[in-house]
């Protein structure tokens, strides 16, 4: 406190401001050291890469409109008997506020508003759901790092035996667990994917330059999944407003004013 305090909060702060600023020129260098590593490894592959680096995104992308548009309404069905139609109309909002920033973490925020209302779950339930689900409900980047390991271990030659497949299976699903929800983290991770069956890290440079566009897409599955579960448990524990959510108007801007 006092004097003691302010310096202590001013040292923290400088800090800050020098992390930034090295953050800000690591971000700014990081395209060229990306651009030759590509380079280097493209080099060294055939141009029928390049089409089935195009497989691998369309197959990525189209198993995650699969599971945000059939596997989570499906659940929500089963488990709460809520319609899932007006759950995808609803998600909207928060779903596109996800694809723009790429973060599960950033959208927390606009998650909350959505599953409270919007939805009608009570704030006692989405607050500690929504929080926990941007943490460890990551299921669009264990879809990329499944396919992604089968993806360059076929660009490499390697064979994948059934057990190589089920440890894919169990270290992207705990890998995915582990991933913050800021952008970019889910390559990363892969990395820890990519050892655990003996395949070449450097593979990841193959697909960096198609990830952006599916690294917003799906942590706006992730978001989806976050919001699917806090109403599932706000239903199952009687803290959900039916009559909120059935209203396709409820939490909308024109309701306000």
């Amino acid at each position: 406190s006092g004097e003691s305090g302010k310096r202590i909060a001013d040292f923290f702060n400088d800090l800050n401001g020098v992390v930034m600023k090295l953050v800000v020129i690591l971000m700014n260098l990081a395209p060229y050291g990306v651009f030759f590593l590509m380079a280097k490894l493209f080099s060294q592959i055939e141009l029928s890469t390049i089409g089935n680096l195009i497989q691998y995104f369309l197959v990525v992308l189209g198993a995650l409109f699969i599971h945000a548009l059939i596997t989570y309404p499906i659940i929500l069905k089963v488990l709460s008997g809520l319609n899932p139609v007006i759950f995808i109309r609803k998600m909207r909002d928060a779903a596109l506020f996800a694809f723009s920033t790429a973060s599960s973490n950033a959208t927390i925020p606009v998650t909350l508003e959505t599953a409270t209302k919007k939805m009608g779950v009570h704030n006692n339930v989405a607050s500690f759901t929504v929080p926990l689900g941007a943490t460890i409900n990551m299921d669009g980047t264990a879809i990329m790092q499944g396919v992604a390991t089968v993806f360059i271990a076929q660009i490499y030659g390697v064979d994948l035996t059934i057990s190589d497949y089920l440890m894919v299976i169990l270290t992207a699903t705990l890998a995915s667990v582990g991933t913050a929800g800021v952008p970019g983290v889910g390559l990363i991770m892969l990395a820890m994917v990519l050892q655990q069956v003996g395949l070449p890290v450097e593979g990841i440079a193959l697909i960096i330059g198609v990830d952006r566009l599916l690294d917003m897409t799906r942590t706006a599955v992730n978001v989806t999944g976050d919001t699917m579960v806090t109403c599932i448990v706000g239903k199952s524990e009687k803290e959900m407003d039916l009559e909120v959510y059935r209203n396709p108007w409820a939490g909308n801007k024109e309701e306000k004013l």
